[in-house]
This record gives C-alpha cells, structure tokens and sequence, in this order.
C-alpha cells in the first residue's frame, strides 16, 4: 500500500543529519551540563553553542533563548509569569488559538480572577485589528495579548509586527506561539518587539520533546519548574543535551535551505490547490490558505462536497489508503466535539460538511498529490 504522509502540521520526519547528531552526542557527550568536571562542561559548551546559534538568526541575544521541552512549555512558562509575577490582569487572546494558550489561558481566569477578553474575527478567520486596538485603547489594568503568528489548523497568517508595535503603543506585553512559523519564515526579533515566543523543534524536522522560550530581556518573567538554576534560573531541570543539539542542527538546516525548500513546498501547494479546483466542484478553502500572501506555504484546509454519512468515514477511508492527514490539529486527536478553530468562524453552512487539514514538507512530491486528490475524488463519486 502507497504511504503519503501529508501532516507536517502535527509533526515532521527528522532530517538524516539531525538523527547523526543527536546519535553522535548520546554516545559521546554524555556529562551532566551542571558538572564542573570536563564531561559536564564539554556538555554545557554545547548547549550554550546551540543557544548562540539559535540567538543569532533571531537577532537576539543568547541570554534571551530558554530551552524548553516543546512549544506547550515555552506558552505557559510565559502565560503563567505575566499573571503571576508580573502584575497582569487582563488577557486577549482569539478563539483560533492553540489550546496550549486557551486551556492556560482559562485556568489562570479560574485561579487569579484575571480578566479575559476575545479579539473578533472576520468571516475567513483573521484577526479584526481595529477590534484589538480598540480593546487596547480603552485598557485601564496591565494587559498582555496573545496571538498566534500561524495558526496551525487554516494557516492563516498573523501582521505580528503590527500586533507587536500596537502593543507597544499602548503598553501592553505581547506573547505569540510562534511553533509554525519559526524554521520556516525568517523573523528579526529586534525588529519586531513582541515580548514572549514559543517553539518547537519537531516542527521543522528536529526531534519531539524540545524548543525554547524567546523572553525578552529584562522582562521579570519568573520559572515554572522550581528545582536547579538551569537555563539562567528560568527553568530547572538537568537540560536534554542530545535533543538540544538536535534542535540545533534541525533549526540551522531549516534557514540554510529555507528559500529552496520553501519555494518547493509552495509548489506542491499549489499543484494541490489546482488539481482540487479541477477535480472536485465545490470544494471550498477554509480561512485564507488559498492566499498565498496571506497563508502559510506549509498547509491548507479543505472543505469538501461530500454528505454527514459520508463526511464519518472520510477520515477513516484516508487512512485504509495510506494517507496522513488530518481533521483538525493532532492535539485534538479522539474528540468529537470538531474543531474549535473552524467552529469559530465557518459558517453553519459549511460546519455541515467535513474539512480536512493536509499540511506538507520538502519530503512529498507531486505524485503523492495526485494519488491523494485521485482518492478523494474516488470516494466523494463513489
């Protein structure tokens, strides 16, 4: 049986050369970083190699970069400190967030009373800025927004330099997930004055169970995990050396080759995009990930022409022949309840029929497009 594996949104395959590192420094480079002898500080040079390495393409400094065991990590290291350590007792945020931020988000609503506040969409997803600013402006107590630069369902993407210089203008702190976009968009963080990123590495083809925390310097922020004085005292814990490398390498490879594999990934895209319009009337195009300039290259979101009993083994049918995809993110995996990005802002009309997300790496090719679009269009005619 074919195999097409088109969920890169949910995690990626590691690249050769990462699986060679991390192999290399489990076998080699086995002190704990924390050791004054020369095994722990052969491990520490390493850790602060990747930091500066990290911090440099970020235009940030390596004091500003905490390593972290993933994206979910990084967002409540940052969401749990502004409330509280640093005084802040309102938080918008958008209803298209990953739930690393709407679960966090509702928990410290029930543990410190804060205020929470939804920014409006419009009717493909995107964040209304006039509505941000407009709650920004009339903020009378401490505020930290939190918006996702891509979101990892629709694509959609996020002005996060605006969203960061109107924060700045009326004092508010700015937290993004940046789990989508980092490995696959260049971003000067000097440049754009958001406050707290979150990132991880199985997102651009480094191993599970690591990223890192951007956080500002001078910012207060204050440790989730009490223990040891590891990564600057930001986060305690006897740090993942070979995972660190790991993500090291993956983030290196990612912005050596990032305009070749993203000029590759944007044709398989495309070549999706076209061969859907052609071979399935109506099949619609969730948010704006048919827009080019306004979308992530990395994935769309499909809404198809096919009826409830149907739209039930859809999913199923996709999987017996092979295919990886997904209905919403893979966080959600097992629940019924739909996605609640979609359940945002599609209509009623459109909730009515199912929607897939299909999301795409430099490891797919054309050919696995046509076989996937083929067996779609098989089973909505069958």
């Amino acid at each position: 049986m074919k195999k097409v594996y088109l969920d890169a949104a949910a995690t990626t395959q590691m690249r050769p050369e990462v699986i060679s590192k991390i192999t290399e420094v489990m076998q080699d480079n086995y002190g704990n970083p924390s050791s004054t002898h020369s095994f722990g500080r052969s491990a520490k040079s390493l850790i602060e190699r990747a930091r500066k390495a990290i911090a440099k393409q970020l235009n940030v400094t390596a004091a500003e970069i905490i390593f972290t065991s993933g994206g979910t990590e990084a967002d409540n290291l940052a969401l749990n400190s502004v409330v509280r350590d640093l005084g802040v007792r309102r938080i918008i945020t958008s209803e298209i967030e990953h739930h690393a931020v709407l679960y966090c988000v509702n928990q410290l609503k029930d543990c410190f009373d804060i205020e929470v506040e939804y920014v409006k969409l419009t009717n493909e997803g995107e964040v209304d800025l006039r509505d941000l600013d407009n709650r920004l402006k009339h903020s009378e107590v401490k505020t930290l927004v939190s918006l996702m630069h891509v979101n990892n369902e629709v694509g959609n993407k996020l002005d996060i330099k605006k969203v960061a210089l109107l924060c700045k203008e009326y004092k508010a702190l700015f937290h993004s997930d940046t789990v989508q976009s980092i490995g696959h968009y260049e971003l000067d963080l000097q440049d754009i004055p958001v406050d707290f990123t979150a990132v991880s590495a199985h997102k651009f083809h480094g191993p599970k169970g690591v990223g890192f925390a951007f956080i500002r310097k001078n910012s207060g922020l204050k440790p989730l995990i009490f223990g040891g004085e590891q990564e600057r005292g930001y986060r305690a814990g006897t740090e993942g050396l070979h995972n660190i490398v790991g993500l090291e390498e993956a983030f290196k490879l990612a912005y050596q080759h990032l305009e070749e594999e993203k000029a590759y990934t944007t044709g398989l895209k495309s070549h999706f995009i076209e061969l859907l319009k052609k071979e399935i009337p109506g099949v619609k195009f969730n948010g704006k990930c048919a827009d080019f300039d306004k979308s992530t290259y990395t994935l769309i979101n499909v809404n198809l022409p096919v009826s409830q009993e149907k739209a039930l083994m859809l999913l199923f049918q996709l999987d017996l022949k092979g295919i990886a995809c997904s209905k919403g993110s893979a966080c959600q995996s097992g629940s019924d309840k739909g996605s609640h990005v979609l359940n945002a802002f599609l209509s009623k009309e459109d909730l009515k029929t199912p929607s897939i997300r299909f999301s795409f790496s430099k490891y797919n090719t054309k050919e696995e497009i046509d076989y996937v679009v083929k067996t779609l269009k098989d089973f909505i005619e069958s």
